[in-house]
């Protein structure tokens, strides 16, 4: 496009649940002559991968450098139309005229601004989509002063006032009105446009409700629209307003709401206009000036994000946390998917002895077998890029003490175990993670497989620990592995994939069912063992253990990767008397993900990936795998 007539600027910070709804109904506009400029503020989602596929320009700022004039002002120097027309990203036009009656009252030298009107969808807050029908009504407006309205959700400039008048940079919001009230005072014309409607979705917290009025009430005092005397009169307002809403609920005339019932309707909207009016209030008591980067930075941003949180034995909930800070040498994370493991039930049910120890505390986060990619990386951390898929290590030293640099990583005192013990894990659809445990998968890696490389790297990690207690006679072993659930799986995939003849036993014969490969046999009597010279427990079951300790044949390499076993007495002298040779493992290192990163592309882990669930449905996976209806369930975090 060489000369387009009209620049349309959307400010972004993740919106990829709406902004492909927004494009979608640009592109169906009847006015054409135009271009998009998307100016993100620091999404961490798909934001800015969707952006940059159908705007013109995409322009990134740094979210500690956003105000709502700023990025405005970033997007139209960059501009090429003669008229700028501004939209949220979470909106959507109610017909392909809307930007055309936008921008034809531009036409008129007289005009500096125009606004139109906004309409609250099926999601909206009953409250906010009701302060939108009456704030936007259907007559048109040319409004005088001292009535100063503007806003820029749906609102169009001229960019020769804008060169003249640029959006104040310094406000925390109502940039708009001071652009309106600058030019009307100047004797041009803002006029309102309800014929350019549409959709505003709203999905706001409580606290973010109450967070934006807070900015508002601040900037409405510095440009002099309100003043402290205001703050005495809003509660009046605002329950004036919920009266006015409380009618029009119990008398069905409702719009919005979300299809709640009347009372839960009435509950928010008590909710709201009490949010509403504090920070309100407090805005316009606090003064006209925050200093603080930080703060502004706390009040113009949301950084909550979802996850599962076990705060106690049986209480396990979806909550809202606050992303933490990425560190130097961190990695800010937005998850993929998270492969349900046994250990996270135990730590629900409170049954893993980390907790019974106190080496682990509650609240924490599970989750240890899951994919990602990379948001952002700290200054310190080179070897990753925003993009990047990846994996991360369950155990994580600290690298420095004396079991450090023995290689012994399980002997850290300081170790922290993902999702387990001392950091927060996979349940969630953010994760900060030190950069040096995060390991960067081939670009055309599925992420979904990718989540199997933590149990496989704890397979492999066992794997070689056995290896180097195996006589050296002999090339290939006959192999039992007991037990047929995921871990189990995966080591007689890679036994078998080693040249090894590998017999797989279960009592359950539907799992057993799910081995369909060369090399693989199965069995559910474990009296067989005698014929096996290696033995691999993988159920934690102290009678399976028992059983192969006394039925395994003289010389036989018993590896132990089951937790957890039951406190039971053991009689060893069957092992000394026959030359038994017992070795445990648990977790695994850099070395074994970098293999399990290689080889597993190589592994047929189809019925590893049969179900797959989103992450709010947590509970329900839980009782699929104590049913063991699957051989592994994948909970999806974010939309990939």
């Amino acid at each position: 496009m060489n000369s387009p007539e009209i620049s349309i600027i959307i400010r972004t910070f993740n919106e990829e649940r709406h902004l492909p709804n927004l494009l979608s109904a640009l592109r169906r506009q009847t006015n054409q002559s135009f271009e998009i400029i998307v100016v993100d503020s620091g999404s961490v989602d798909r934001t800015p991968e969707i952006a940059r596929k159908a705007a013109n320009r995409f322009l990134r700022i740094e979210s500690r450098d956003f105000t709502f004039g700023y990025s405005l002002n970033i997007g139209i120097r960059s501009a090429a139309g003669r008229y700028i027309a501004i939209v949220s990203a979470h909106t959507v036009p109610l017909d392909e005229n809307w930007l055309e009656r936008l921008i034809a009252p531009l036409r008129s030298d007289a005009t500096a601004m125009v606004y139109g009107r906004q309409l609250g969808g099926a999601t909206s807050k009953f409250s906010e989509a009701e302060d939108m029908r009456r704030t936007f009504g259907k007559k048109r407006k040319v409004l005088k002063p001292p009535h100063f309205f503007a806003n820029n959700a749906n609102a169009a400039v001229k960019k020769e006032l804008w060169e003249q008048h640029p959006f104040d940079e310094s406000l925390l919001g109502l940039e708009d009105i001071e652009w309106a009230k600058h030019w009307m005072q100047r004797g041009r014309q803002v006029i309102y446009e309800p014929d350019a409607a549409l959709y505003h979705i709203h999905e706001e917290s409580q606290r973010q409700v109450r967070r934006r009025y807070y900015r508002e009430a601040i900037a409405a005092r510095r440009i002099g629209i309100k003043h402290v005397r205001h703050a005495f009169f809003l509660p009046f307002e605002e329950i004036y307003w919920f009266l006015l809403d409380t009618v029009r609920i119990w008398s069905g005339n409702a719009t919005g709401g979300n299809n709640l019932s009347q009372r839960k309707m009435t509950k928010y909207a008590m909710r709201f206009r009490l949010q509403k009016a504090i920070g309100g209030i407090k805005g316009l008591l606090d003064g006209i000036n925050i200093d603080s980067p930080a703060e502004k930075e706390k009040i113009l941003f949301d950084r909550s994000y979802q996850a599962v949180v076990v705060r106690a034995p049986g209480q396990a909930s979806l909550e809202k946390l606050e992303l933490p800070e990425v560190k130097p040498g961190d990695v800010l994370l937005r998850l993929a998917y998270v492969a349900v493991c046994a250990t996270d039930i135990e730590i629900f049910e409170g049954s893993l002895n980390y907790f019974k120890s106190g080496l682990s505390k509650y609240p924490i986060v599970p989750g240890h077998e899951f994919s990602a990619r990379v948001v952002s990386v700290g200054t310190n951390v080179t070897h990753l890029a925003a993009g990047d898929p990846v994996v991360v290590e369950c155990i994580q030293s600290c690298g420095k003490c004396k079991e450090c640099l023995r290689a012994n990583y399980i002997g850290c005192a300081e170790r922290t175990e993902v999702g387990v013990m001392r950091r927060d894990g996979g349940y969630a659809e953010f994760a900060v993670m030190p950069g040096a445990f995060v390991h960067r998968l081939p670009s055309d890696f599925d992420l979904l497989k990718a989540c199997l490389c933590e149990p496989l790297a704890v397979v492999l990690k066992g794997i070689r620990r056995l290896e180097r207690i195996w006589p050296e006679n002999g090339n290939f072993k006959r192999c039992a592995v007991i037990g047929a659930g995921p871990l189990g799986h995966l080591c007689a995939l890679v036994l078998a994939a080693r040249g090894h003849h590998v017999t797989v036993f279960d009592r359950n014969p539907k799992r057993l069912k799910l081995f369909n490969h060369p090399g693989i046999d199965t069995a559910e009597d474990l009296n067989q063992l005698g014929s096996f010279d290696t033995l691999v427990e993988v159920t934690g079951d102290p009678d399976a253990l028992n059983t192969i300790l006394h039925e395994s044949p003289a010389g036989a390499s018993i590896l132990l990767l089951g937790l957890p076993y039951a406190h039971r007495s053991f009689t060893f002298e069957n092992i000394v008397t026959f030359d038994k040779v017992v070795v445990g493992s648990v977790g695994s290192a850099a070395e074994d993900f970098k293999e399990a990163i290689e080889i597993l592309p190589q592994l047929d882990t189809g019925t590893f990936c049969e179900k797959v669930m989103p992450l709010e449905e947590y509970a329900h996976a839980w009782k699929l795998v104590r049913a063991q209806t699957y051989l592994k369930i994948m909970l999806q975090n974010n939309e990939i």
